[in-house]
C-alpha cells in the first residue's frame, strides 16, 4: 500500500499541497504575532533563495541532458554531480522546501511551519528514497560514492 504512493504525485503538486494546507491551517489557527516588516524580508530571502537553488538543480539537468521529471528517475541518461549538486543531492526539493518556508514566514503561523517536516518526511519516503533505488541500481558504486560525498538536502 505505501509503495503505492512512490513516484506518483509530482513534487510540484505535492508543493501546492502543502502550501494550501498551510493557507487553510492560518483559517484556524491564528497567527503567532502580528504581521511585521521583518517577517516580510525573511519570506523573500527564503523565497529568492529557495527559486535559486531550485532553479540551479533544473540548469544543472539541463545542461547534463537527463530527465528533470522526477517520476521517471529510469530514465535519467546521466548522474549529475557538478554544480549545485556539490551540496545536495535533491537541490530542487530542498528549493521546494525554503519556497514552503518562505510561505511558513509569511503566513506567521506555526500550525503552517508545522507541516514543513510533513513534506519532508513525504519526500523522503515516496520521492527520494524510489529515486535513490534506481539511482543505485543504474550508477551503481559512482552514485554510491556521491552519496557517500554529498548529504540529501543539505
Amino acid at each position: 500500500m505505501i509503495q503505492a504512493l512512490e513516484l506518483k504525485i509530482p513534487p510540484l503538486v505535492l508543493v501546492t499541497l502543502f502550501a494550501l494546507a498551510m493557507w487553510l491551517l492560518t483559517l484556524v489557527v491564528p497567527a503567532v504575532m502580528q504581521p511585521a516588516v521583518w517577517h516580510l524580508v525573511l519570506a523573500g530571502i527564503f523565497a529568492i533563495s529557495g527559486a535559486g537553488v531550485a532553479l540551479a538543480g533544473v540548469l544543472a539537468f539541463r545542461r547534463a541532458n537527463t530527465t528533470v521529471d522526477p517520476r521517471v528517475p529510469q530514465q535519467s541518461s546521466s548522474l549529475v554531480i557538478r554544480g549545485i549538486y556539490r551540496y545536495s543531492r535533491n537541490p530542487m526539493y530542498l528549493g521546494f522546501l525554503l519556497l514552503l518556508l518562505a510561505l511558513a514566514c509569511y503566513l506567521m503561523n506555526v500550525a503552517a511551519i508545522a507541516l514543513l517536516p510533513l513534506f519532508v518526511l513525504y519526500m523522503n519516503q515516496f520521492q527520494i528514497a524510489p529515486e535513490e533505488r534506481f539511482l543505485l541500481q543504474k550508477f551503481g558504486a559512482d552514485y554510491q560514492a556521491y552519496c557517500e560525498r554529498v548529504r540529501r538536502w543539505l
